[in-house]
C-alpha cells in the first residue's frame, strides 16, 4: 500500500462545540505526518467532512457493528493508529487498537479507567489513598455500606462521565434518594455496568481535573484546572480555570500519586484525564478517564500552556513521544450557565466585547428541554471563555460574562426523582 493509504482511525467525533478545535489540530499535525484521518461515527457528517479523509457511520453504541466497520477499513487500508476520546467508546476503542496492533491504552489500562469500582480496588490495593468504597445493589445494601464507612458519602454510577448521577448523602434520610438517583442514571450508560451504585466516603477538600500524556507507561501532566461545581448535592461541573503557573504542576506528592496510579491501572498509551481531591490525607484520586478532559477543559489548556492536544492525540496514536513543554504561559477559564430551574428554552443571548472574553456560544436551540438533577444532567444553555492575568482576574471576568448571558425561557413542570433521566439530545457524548 502507498503512503495514501496510511491512516489514524478516529473512533467518534464529539460535539461540534465541545471538539471539532480538536480535530482541527489533529488533522493538520496528521497531515504533518503524512497520514490521514478516518472518522467511523454514529452521525450523519456535517462539520466532520471538512477534517477527515473518509468517514463510515455506523451505529458505533453497537460494538459488533464498530468493530465491524474499523476491520472493513482496515482491511483495504493501513491502519498504524487510533484515537478516541467519547467516554462510552474508550473500551471498544481500546480493544481495537490491540487487535490492530496499535498503541492504545491497553486493554487492562482502559478497563480500570471505564469501571470506577476496579479502579478503587486496584488504588487501594497499591496503598494509594482512597476513601472507603463499596459496589451495592440494592437500597438496603447501599445503607449497610454508608453505615460501615460514615457518613458524608458519595453515591455514583459505576461508569459514567461528567459527574451525571453522582450525589452527596449526608445521613441515611438522604441515602436512598442519592442510590435511586445514582442507579438510575447508570442505566444510560455502557450495559456491563447498569443498575446499582457505588457508595464511597466523601474525600474532603478542593477538587482539581489534571489532563495528562502517556506514552509507552510514562505519564507527564500536561495542565491542572481548578473546578468549581454547584446544584448541591449534585456535583454539576459549572467552571474551570487552568493557570500555566498553578503550583501543583511542582507538586511532587501529587505528580507522584498520579504517576502511580496511571502505571497500577496498566495504562500504555494516551491522554487522560483525572480527578483529584486535595484532602488532608494527601491528594485523593476520585477517577482516571481513559480521554483527555471535556468541558472545553483542552482549549483552555491550550490557550493557558501552548499545549496543543488535538496534536498530542495524533503523536501518540502514531506512537511518537509527544512534547509537553509550555510555549505559552497564561491563565484562561470557562464558566457554563445553567436555568434556574427546569425549562424549554426560547433563546440564549450571549454577550461580546467584555474585558478578557474569548469566545462565547449557546449550547442549544430553541425549543430544547433543560432539566437540572435529577431529572436531567449538563442542562447548559450556554458557555463563556476568558482570560486573565491571574486566577482571580480570570474568575471575575467568568463571573461578569455569565452574568451578561440573555436566557429566554418557559418552566417546565418538575420530574420526579425516580423518573427516567433525561439530558438534552447528543450529550451523552459530554466528558466532564
Amino acid at each position: 500500500m502507498t503512503t495514501e493509504d496510511r491512516v489514524l482511525l478516529v473512533i467518534g467525533s464529539g460535539l461540534k462545540v465541545y471538539r471539532e478545535y480538536l480535530i482541527e489540530s489533529a488533522a493538520r499535525r496528521a497531515a504533518e505526518l503524512d497520514l490521514k484521518l478516518v472518522l467511523v461515527n454514529n452521525l450523519r457528517p456535517t462539520w466532520q467532512q471538512d477534517h477527515f479523509d473518509e468517514i463510515t457511520v455506523v451505529n458505533v453504541f453497537d460494538h459488533e457493528e464498530l468493530r465491524a466497520a474499523a476491520r472493513e477499513i482496515a482491511g483495504r487500508r493501513t491502519v498504524v493508529g487510533l484515537f478516541c476520546y467519547d467516554e462510552p467508546l474508550v473500551m471498544p476503542a481500546a480493544e481495537l487498537a490491540a487487535e490492530f496492533g496499535v498503541p492504545g491504552l491497553g486493554l487492562a489500562g482502559v478497563q480500570g479507567c471505564r469501571d470506577k469500582h476496579r479502579t478503587r480496588s486496584a488504588l487501594t490495593a497499591a496503598g494509594l489513598p482512597q476513601p472507603g468504597f463499596e459496589l451495592t445493589d440494592t437500597p438496603e445494601q447501599a445503607r449497610e455500606a454508608a453505615a460501615r464507612i460514615g457518613y458524608p458519602v458519595v453515591v455514583k454510577p459505576r461508569a459514567l462521565g461528567a459527574s451525571m448521577g453522582v450525589v452527596l448523602a449526608e445521613d441515611e434520610t438522604q441515602l436512598d434518594q442519592a442510590y435511586l438517583v445514582a442507579s438510575n442514571a447508570s442505566l444510560v450508560g455502557d450495559e456491563p455496568f447498569r443498575g446499582g451504585a457505588i457508595v464511597e466516603g466523601y474525600a474532603v477538600g478542593p477538587e482539581i481535573s489534571v489532563d495528562g500524556v502517556v506514552h509507552r507507561g510514562e505519564y507527564r501532566a500536561m495542565f491542572v484546572a481548578r473546578k468549581e461545581t454547584g446544584l448541591h448535592p449534585y456535583f454539576e461541573e459549572v467552571g474551570h480555570v487552568v493557570d500555566a503557573a498553578d503550583p501543583l504542576l511542582q507538586d511532587q506528592r501529587l505528580i507522584d500519586v498520579l504517576t502511580k496510579a496511571h502505571e497500577v491501572l496498566g495504562v500504555e498509551n494516551g491522554l487522560t484525564h483525572t480527578e483529584v481531591r486535595l484532602t488532608s490525607l494527601g491528594p485523593v484520586i476520585i477517577e482516571i478517564n481513559g480521554r483527555l478532559g471535556g468541558d472545553l477543559i483542552p482549549f483552555l489548556g491550550r490557550i493557558a500552556t501552548g499545549i496543543d492536544p488535538g496534536e498530542l492525540l495524533v503523536e501518540v496514536a502514531a506512537g511518537h513521544r509527544p512534547d509537553t513543554a509550555f510555549t505559552r504561559h497564561g491563565v484562561a477559564g470557562i464558566r457554563f450557565g445553567y436555568p434556574p430551574e427546569d425549562v424549554t428554552v426560547r433563546e440564549v443571548r450571549v454577550p461580546t466585547g467584555l474585558p478578557g472574553l474569548v469566545t462565547a456560544s449557546p449550547m442549544v436551540e430553541p425549543g430544547t428541554e433543560l432539566r437540572l438533577p435529577p431529572g436531567g444532567y449538563l442542562a447548559r444553555h450556554s458557555f463563556v471563555v476568558c482570560t486573565g492575568e491571574d486566577r482571580e482576574t480570570c474568575r471575575e471576568r467568568l463571573a461578569a460574562a455569565v452574568a451578561a448571558v440573555g436566557l429566554d425561557a418557559e418552566p417546565l413542570e418538575r420530574k420526579d426523582v425516580a423518573a427516567r433521566l433525561e439530558m438534552p439530545a447528543g450529550l451523552l457524548d459530554v466528558d466532564g
